[in-house]
């Protein structure tokens, strides 16, 4: 993600590293590492079918989720977020809550924690290892009335984090972090989804997947959007222009945009859609989904920009749209996933390498340029509560710059055959699954003989 204040720091300072690394020092063997607990539960799949109204403000209907236990224990509950109550918690008997759920089937639900964005459903009976069930529920979703990933602009709605989506259970317990209301906490697994649609067919919808439309009652249409190994599901509705497009690596681009953006706006965020995705593919690994939406508008300025699985939201804007970096979040977080509330800079940072190294950024001087640490607690590797406890200010600094420098770095101390080779071989082994800062660490240190030791705790990656 770009905010608006990460995008406008971004223009200001651009961060990248140098550190001379001792010539004489030797890799030790990277330690084998211990077995860890399965994340469960795993393999969802996801059945949704959702009414919107006259202008894609309200969508009601029902949602079935099916998945395995994949840990050694019996699984006795599961836990569904409901992200789209992040900012709104639990609401007012007047304004209640955007995403609120009921009739709950195949387990027994427990009051809703976490500021209304976890729900607990017991399972009536343990599930064994490797054993499949399902829960369902009624969903109803209202956009709040805010220019954000999930609400309105003029007569558009976005509907980013709305859908409820199974949490992760793993070595660390049960994920249930807070939205602390910048960045993002989320931590789920890939899975697979198909999402019905029924709307007014004046409302055009993109959404994740590959999307087919065929009418349905009079004045309608129904829009079906199928996707397999992603971790969400969003889509927007409204009176969009749009164009297709195909890359010339075979990936379907479908650009959406507002009637009041820019044309100038829209073909260079279409061009470097076109560029980036098929070079990302080369360096990283095709990209899998097939087919890209690009939704695009130049009034997100109060919020900026957000990856979804298959979905972009993209400000437009004057000084140069965040098109490239949310296009590499289909890589870091998407296609390799982490907790990115326990280890955030494991997609900012590397989506930011990216954009930096997609557009030849000259970032040769940026870890000596970026100055002193902003405090002596500051490192990579803090989590979003580190951030959200007093120290929001080094959030940019850190993660973005500091991060995407570090990785520079690391590309001058390895050699750039050496970073290209290591990082498709870390993108293929975490495939659709979830990597860690210890993960990406050992791949570094397996691409050299050297002892990385110094590096990681110059660049504070503890």
């Amino acid at each position: 993600m770009i905010s608006l204040g990460i995008r406008r720091a971004l223009l200001l300072a651009l961060a990248s590293v140098m550190l001379c690394v001792p010539q004489t020092a030797t890799a030790q063997p990277p330690p084998a590492p211990a077995p860890a607990p399965a994340a469960t539960p795993d393999r969802p799949s996801y059945e949704v079918s959702l009414r919107g109204d006259a202008d894609g403000s309200h969508w009601t209907g029902r949602q079935t989720v099916s998945f395995r236990n994949s840990a050694r224990t019996p699984l006795r509950s599961v836990d569904i977020r409901l992200w789209g109550n992040g900012a709104d918690g639990c609401g007012t008997p007047e304004a209640p809550s955007p995403v609120r759920v009921g009739r709950v089937a195949g387990g027994t639900p427990r009051p809703l924690t976490v500021d209304c964005t976890a729900l607990q459903i017991d399972l009536p009976a343990p599930l064994p290892y490797g054993a499949r069930t399902s829960v369902s529920f009624d969903v109803a979703i209202t956009v709040p009335d805010r220019v954000h990933r999930f609400g309105k602009d003029g007569a558009h709605r976005y509907l980013g984090n709305a859908l409820p989506l199974l949490s992760v259970r793993d070595a660390q317990g049960r994920h249930l972090d807070p939205d602390v209301g910048f960045g993002e906490s989320f931590h789920t697994l890939t899975g697979d989804f198909r999402v019905v649609l029924d709307h007014p067919g004046a409302l055009v919808v993109p959404a994740t997947g590959t999307t087919t439309r065929r009418a349905g009652a009079p004045g309608r249409t129904v829009t079906t959007s199928v996707a397999h190994g992603v971790r969400d599901f969003a889509w927007a509705a409204g009176p969009f222009l749009s164009e297709t497009v195909t890359t010339p690596g075979g990936v379907r681009l479908n650009a959406y945009w507002t009637a009041a953006t820019s044309p100038e706006g829209v073909a260079v965020d279409l061009k470097d859609a076109v560029g980036s995705v098929d070079a990302f593919g080369k360096r990283f690994g095709h990209y899998p989904y097939g087919e890209l939406d690009l939704v695009m508008s130049d009034n997100l300025d109060e919020f900026g920009s957000m990856e979804f699985p298959g979905l972009v939201l993209l400000w437009t804007e004057p000084e140069g749209s965040a098109v490239v970096h949310e296009i590499a979040h289909q890589w870091f977080y998407g296609i390799v996933g982490n907790d990115q509330f326990a280890s955030p800079w494991l997609d900012e940072s590397f989506a930011q390498y990216a954009n930096q190294s997609y557009y030849g950024a000259d970032t040769t001087t940026c870890w000596e340029d970026a100055g002193a640490w902003p405090s002596d607690t500051a490192a990579l590797t803090r989590p979003m509560s580190y951030y959200a406890d007093g120290h929001r200010s080094e959030y940019v600094r850190v993660v973005y710059h500091r991060g995407s420098c570090a990785l520079h770095d690391l590309e001058r101390t390895l050699g750039t055959p050496a970073m290209t080779a290591m990082l498709r071989d870390y993108v293929r082994d975490h495939w659709l699954g979830v990597s860690t800062t210890s993960d990406f660490k050992r791949a570094a240190q397996a691409a050299t003989p050297r002892d990385l030791t110094p590096f990681w705790t110059e660049h504070r990656i503890h």
